[in-house]
């Protein structure tokens, strides 16, 4: 080799050091930088989360939040409590009933109500006014727009009646539990559901604001979903304030029970207790209807309280085969005894079979 190309060739190694350290050092300079970006999340996670509930599990997209922006999730704790899991459930059972012909079955309230396509059923079915939107939308702008439509009509009826509307396109599309029931409640009171919600069902929500700097900040705000959810109606007024009149009711009841029972010489002289187990709500149904019940669908002793609200659900379902909407009383209302709750089912009975022979 030559001492040209010797030293040709030890100034490209020198340069090419030169390019390595240079390259190391950026790499070095970049490294630190990292270092000390993670040190100030750190610190700021560190800042933070005393104000974080304990539990709560704050994941990386709900922090992705424009200055002043606000995200509300559901305390785990909450959402494990025995009094909400039962509120679900009912609202689910309800919704379930209700599309029963559409032969749509919800199983998750949040897998199954953000796209709107369950709401819009829904409301259609409770209210009997049909919404303008597409049956069927896959994309995200589509189900937002069938949102929007549902939300519009289902505010519009219930906000006049006093209503606080705790949902929007956003909460629920994003499937937002609380909204979701917030809304599914509103819906089941106003238009009256018989179904009973369990009362003052409150849950704790985790409220995460993005302040300035990329400060998060965060709390727990307790929500109340159910209040007392019993609704008032006449026999309320007859109970509270007119005692008298309610006797009056109550006779004019046994006197037609008893008109009809007495055919297989049966008589009520009591109307809270003879009822209780079913058994002459379903025979009187038959006697009204004139067919025979077969003894095999209903408990003709029960011994059991799951064998006494069998009968009374079963009465339930005679009553709607015979033309009669389903009673605002639960089953286990009338088996426990619940006065209002009978007197509203024979009320019913007696309203549209008053002139049977």
């Amino acid at each position: 080799m030559s001492g040209t190309s010797a030293t040709t060739q030890s100034a490209k190694m020198k340069k090419d050091e030169s390019f390595l350290g240079k390259l190391g050092g950026t790499l070095a300079r970049k490294k630190k930088a990292k270092e000390v970006s993670d040190l100030h999340e750190e610190g700021k996670n560190a800042i933070n989360a005393p104000m974080l509930p304990t539990g709560t599990d704050i994941h990386p997209e709900d922090t992705l939040l424009e200055e002043n922006a606000e995200r509300i999730m559901l305390d785990p704790t909450s959402r494990e409590s025995l009094k909400f899991k039962d509120l679900l459930k009912v609202l689910i059972d309800w919704i379930n009933s209700e599309l029963e012909e559409d032969r749509i079955i919800v199983k998750d309230l949040e897998e199954d109500c953000y796209d709107g396509q369950v709401l819009q059923k829904l409301f259609e079915k409770l209210s009997g006014r049909k919404l303008n939107v597409a049956e069927v939308t896959q994309s995200e702008i589509g189900q937002k727009q069938k949102l929007q439509t549902v939300l519009e009509a289902v505010n519009e009826l219930l906000r006049p009646h006093g209503w606080t509307i705790e949902w929007n396109v956003d909460s629920i599309h994003s499937k937002n539990l609380v909204s979701i029931v917030y809304l599914l409640v509103a819906l089941a009171m106003h238009f009256q559901a018989p179904i009973r919600l369990p009362e003052h069902v409150s849950v704790q929500v985790v409220v995460v604001k993005q302040k300035r700097e990329g400060i998060l900040q965060t709390a727990l705000v307790t929500k109340e979903l159910t209040s007392t959810t019993e609704y008032r109606d006449a026999f309320d007024t007859l109970l509270d304030h007119a005692p008298d009149k309610l006797n009056v009711v109550k006779t004019s009841l046994i006197t037609f029970v008893n008109k009809h029972l007495n055919k297989l010489n049966l008589e009520v002289t009591e109307l809270e207790s003879q009822f209780a187990d079913g058994v002459y709500l379903v025979l009187l149904m038959g006697l009204l209807e004139d067919y025979f019940v077969p003894l095999y669908n209903f408990f003709l002793t029960p011994e059991s309280f799951e064998q006494k609200v069998h009968n009374v659900a079963f009465a339930f379902e005679l009553m709607q085969d015979g033309g009669l909407k389903k009673p605002k009383a639960r089953p286990e209302d009338v088996v426990n005894l619940n006065l209002k709750s009978t007197l509203r089912v024979l009320y019913n009975l007696f309203t549209n079979y008053k002139n049977s022979d």
